[in-house]
């Protein structure tokens, strides 16, 4: 699905799914990580183009993007407010938890005073009185998680946050969260190759949650032929555009943000919002990750 036939506003053709039971969002959306230099650290390479590609997101229909602190760090949060301030008609989600020490380095710091500071950090970067949704980047198992779960309860009650989410989480661990605090989505590691996270799939749909794929695109998968390809050379797209479309199609409760720090790129991965598979497609796609 070349670029140039992309109608006005492709992520449109996801349809929508609605977070918390007020916001409506089109269902493919927008990831920012990949906005950052090498090893998710520092300013991009290209800052003009990262801008670029945040506005012609917006322009092809995405209205949720999500993003995180620890991108840069600070570096995506910024950028999305250079380029997107202050969000008409747009969601802006954004993540904490993690703490940097270098590129490609993540470290898990669920104290909730630095949880605190992190998110009244967002806050600023982001230009808002509060962030639309809020999610815990992962559980610190070194801190009690029902103390990270009551700060975020707190954050809401406040009027900080409109909306909280998890990531990397299990059924269980939703559940414990749930007991506390209204959770509205939880972003995993899913894709059609990687389907460890089946389960909280089918728990978020059955529960009105968002389910979020980080990592929506298994290059490694892709890259092994098969089924995808042939699926892809049917439809005239490309295996990545086929793996964004099972996920749209795999549930209601999908919500994509595949990245890029590319217009080109960008706009392919909208294009996905277009094709619809076959039931035979869905059928042969399933045995990838079976």
């Amino acid at each position: 699905m070349a670029s140039s036939k992309l109608s006005t506003a492709p992520a449109t053709a996801a349809g929508t799914f609605t977070l918390g039971g007020d916001l409506t969002v089109n269902r493919m959306g927008f990831g920012a990580m990949r906005l950052t230099g090498p090893g998710i650290w520092g300013p991009p390479k290209d800052r003009s183009e990262a801008i670029r590609v945040l506005q012609r997101a917006v322009e092809l229909g995405v209205n949720f993007i999500d993003t995180a602190d620890s991108y840069g760090p600070h570096v995506s949060e910024e950028l999305i407010a250079e380029a997107l301030h202050p969000y008409p008609g747009l969601v802006i989600a954004t993540k904490g938890g993690l703490e940097r020490p270098g590129p490609d380095r993540w470290v898990e710091n669920g104290r909730p005073d630095y949880l605190r500071r992190q998110l009244e950090a967002s806050l600023r970067r982001l230009k808002v009185d509060r962030i639309d949704l809020w999610q815990l980047h992962r559980i610190d198992r070194k801190v009690p998680a029902e103390e990270q779960f009551e700060v975020m309860r707190e954050f809401q009650e406040q009027g900080l946050v409109r909306h909280l989410g998890l990531s990397e989480v299990t059924a269980d661990e939703i559940d414990r969260a749930r007991a506390v605090v209204p959770i509205v989505s939880v972003q995993n590691r899913y894709n059609v190759g990687d389907r460890k996270w089946e389960g909280e799939v089918d728990y978020c749909e059955r529960d009105g949650l968002a389910f979020i794929p980080w990592f929506p695109l298994s290059a490694g998968t892709l890259a092994e032929g098969g089924p995808l390809h042939r699926i892809a050379e049917r439809h005239g797209a490309t295996v990545y555009q086929i793996a964004l479309a099972w996920l749209l199609a795999r549930s209601p409760a999908m919500l994509l943000i595949p990245g890029t720090s590319s217009v080109e790129h960008l706009e392919e991965n909208i294009a996905a919002a277009e094709i619809r598979l076959s039931k035979k497609d869905l059928e042969a796609l399933d045995q990838i990750g079976g």
